[in-house]
């Protein structure tokens, strides 16, 4: 389950890392890490201090801060120490003592405030108001954060989809569930979110993403879709009262039930509009949907208008009546 969050990481620091730089401006990367997750840190920066070696030289020229918030020994620092050294003069990276609750006070040290800044929480504090305010103070700001996740039973893999959006199921009750009204009522007005679980269903950590621009959301549902599989995760929708869980890849037809779903509380909608949803209420990208439409109108779960023709953004979808 951490390999799966740490790919995810470097995918989003790569992605990140272009438009970061291209502003010419001093950049922030911030991890922070709630008390017990030394292993995750370690782990985690490392693999951050890895992507941006890499990149070195996209960063020549180039000021970025890498923050490292977490409590632990001397690991930490003899590991990223190896790998600092590698790095740009450009590059500097601080080690703070503490977790989420220090991250306010280490990123204005930082400078970080209007410039661009990618903040990546994990464990105990991460949701806290004035934590997720700090992370959105960037221009612009990104935000991965973790949290625990309520475990369920395991279902048949494939069964349905994770989604992302509002709150307001049982599934989405409790601390866990709150992720993304803290993030869309902290700064971060695009958010999504999914449950990772142990096949077993006995463990379960929820992914949350906050950014302000539909490019980044797009790229992160690219991203979650692209991880190498792992046969111990699945992908479980944490406003699924049901709890069945999905393996790492897109369900067409685990996306069409979201989808006739909310046909059904909303009323007929436009594939444009469908697309919309599936990029910020599902974790599915707007791409996805045309599969999964075309399943539903071959099946007779859902009807056109007009009833033939390329299927554009303009046809209009909605729930098929029968008699």
């Amino acid at each position: 389950m951490d390999g799966v969050v740490r790919e995810l990481l470097g995918r989003q620091l790569e992605a990140w890392l272009p438009r970061a730089v291209a502003r010419g401006r001093p950049s922030v990367v911030a991890l922070a890490y709630g008390p017990g997750a030394l292993l995750a840190a370690t782990d985690s920066a490392e693999a951050v201090l890895g992507v941006l070696a890499e990149h070195a030289g996209q960063l020549r020229g180039r000021q970025l801060t890498v923050l490292v918030l977490a409590d632990g020994g001397e690991e930490l620092p003899a590991r990223l120490g190896a790998i600092e050294a590698t790095l740009p003069a450009e590059i500097a990276v601080h080690l703070v003592p503490g977790g989420p609750a220090r991250l306010p006070v280490a990123v204005k040290a930082a400078g970080s405030t209007g410039a661009p800044l990618l903040s990546y929480l994990d464990g105990a504090g991460a949701i806290d108001p004035g934590v997720l305010a700090a992370s959105a103070a960037g221009r612009p700001a990104e935000l991965l954060l973790v949290t625990e996740a309520e475990p369920a039973a395991a279902g048949p893999a494939g069964s349905a989809a994770a989604s992302a959006g509002p709150a307001g199921s049982a599934a989405s009750a409790g601390p866990a569930g709150s992720v993304w009204a803290g993030l869309a009522g902290t700064g971060f007005p695009l958010t999504t979110q999914v449950d990772l679980v142990a096949a077993d269903g006995s463990l379960a950590r929820r992914l949350a993403f906050g950014t302000g621009h539909d490019r980044s959301l797009e790229a992160f549902k690219e991203n979650l879709w692209a991880v190498d599989a792992d046969t111990a995760v699945r992908y479980r929708d944490p406003a699924d009262p049901s709890g069945q869980l999905l393996d790492i890849a897109p369900d067409p037809e685990s996306l069409g039930r979201e989808l006739l779903a909310e046909l059904a509380r909303s009323g007929p909608r436009t594939v444009t509009q469908l697309r919309r949803h599936a990029l910020t209420a599902t974790a599915y990208r707007s791409v996805d949907v045309q599969r999964a439409l075309t399943g539903l109108l071959r099946c007779g779960a859902a009807v056109r208008d007009p009833e033939h023709g390329r299927l554009g953004g303009d046809v209009v979808i909605a729930v098929a009546r029968h008699p």
